[in-house]
C-alpha cells in the first residue's frame, strides 16, 4: 500500500477481498483445531475469526476503498 499511493483505493479493495477469501480457511482452521502460525489454541483461532471483519472494514476505510466502491457503484 505504500509503493501504490495512486490507486490506495483499489489495493484496499484488494486487501479486503484478501481476508474475505481466507476466512473460510480460518473457519476450517477452528473446527478441525489445525496448528498454523502460532495459533495452537481453540481460543485463539476463534479470537481470529472475529476480528476478520474489521480487517476487512479497516482496510476498506483505510484506504478510501469504502468511498471509492460507493462513488462507483452509483455511477
Amino acid at each position: 500500500m505504500i509503493i501504490l499511493i495512486k490507486h490506495k483505493a483499489k489495493v484496499g479493495i484488494a486487501l479486503a477481498l484478501f481476508y474475505i477469501l481466507i476466512f473460510p480457511g480460518n473457519i476450517s482452521q477452528y473446527t478441525n483445531g489445525i496448528d498454523a502460525f502460532g495459533l495452537d489454541t481453540d481460543q485463539k483461532r476463534l479470537i481470529r475469526l472475529f476480528f476478520q471483519p474489521v480487517l476487512v472494514i479497516w482496510a476498506l476505510w483505510s484506504t478510501g476503498g469504502w468511498k471509492y466502491l460507493i462513488s462507483n457503484f452509483k455511477k
